[in-house]
């Protein structure tokens, strides 16, 4: 055995890895690591950069769902809109009452009932969530990325929810008879992250399903997934979901295997 394969052997710092800095490590997260200290207490800069993350995930809860936007924008890419309310019609309960924002309000329930529903195999549904902000600036763009990638499958009209916690989609599923739900959620705003939007893919839409039952993509936004990643992961678990008949904790996403077994080398 060689001197070198010894110091490997034995641990010794002569062929240890290189040590990282606090820089290259915050480089790689937007977690707040090694804030430092001043005293007992936080730098101002880090009190400071604390304080207005804090203030833009606030304004992401509280800012506007810009409804006509959005089903504008839709409209453009051939996709025809419904807006439907929760029965939490005003901010302040949607956020203390989280049960209101779970069912559709009477005139909505209505509108869905007496529409010609012709069945579809998946009903979009577009929610405000904890950050209508993020629906706002991801929404269609996640959408146009996902709508070639569902070539095949029978799209119903877009249901553009506001007051939406991720159960109201249930009801509109049912409502619209379509076999899946892919419901498009503003995501709890985080310090670092208060622009994220979440997907929800539900099989066989109903009231009283539990999140068990349905798959999650989440983090999408411009640190986290993008477009085309998200689109991927939808497609893959939309696609089996169907195939397979079910989602859930029954359905794993294996979107990653597929794509390495694809890939080229």
């Amino acid at each position: 055995m060689t001197d070198q394969q010894g110091a490997v052997m034995n641990g010794n710092s002569d062929m240890a890895a290189p040590r990282r800095s606090i820089a290259e490590l915050r480089a790689l997260t937007p977690a707040r690591v090694g804030l430092g200290r001043s005293g007992a207490s936080l730098t101002t800069q880090a009190l400071l950069d604390f304080t207005l993350d804090h203030a833009r995930a606030r304004d992401a809860v509280h800012s506007s769902f810009d409804v006509g936007a959005i089903a504008t924008a839709l409209s453009g890419l051939g996709l025809p809109t419904l807006a439907v309310s929760s029965q939490a019609l005003a901010r302040a309960d949607y956020l203390k009452r989280p049960d209101l924002g779970r069912k559709l309000d009477a005139e909505s329930q209505l509108l869905l009932v007496q529409r010609d529903a012709t069945p579809c195999d998946i009903v979009l549904v577009i929610g405000d969530g904890l950050s209508p902000a993020a629906v706002n600036a991801h929404v269609v763009g996640l959408v146009k990325a996902l709508l070639p990638k569902l070539a095949g499958l029978r799209i119903g009209p877009v249901v553009i929810a506001s007051g939406a916690r991720v159960a109201l989609g249930d009801e509109i599923g049912a409502l619209m008879k379509t076999r899946m739900t892919v419901l498009l959620i503003g995501e709890r705003p985080g310090l670092s992250a208060p622009h994220s939007l979440g997907a929800y893919i539900t099989l066989h839409p109903k009231p009283g399903l539990t999140d068990a039952e349905r798959n999650c993509v989440s983090n999408v936004q411009s640190a986290g997934l993008s477009y085309d990643e998200a689109a991927v992961k939808i497609a893959w678990l939309a696609g089996e979901g169907l195939s397979r008949g079910v989602t859930g904790v029954s359905l794993k996403d294996e979107s990653g295997l597929r794509a390495m077994a694809i890939a080229p080398g």
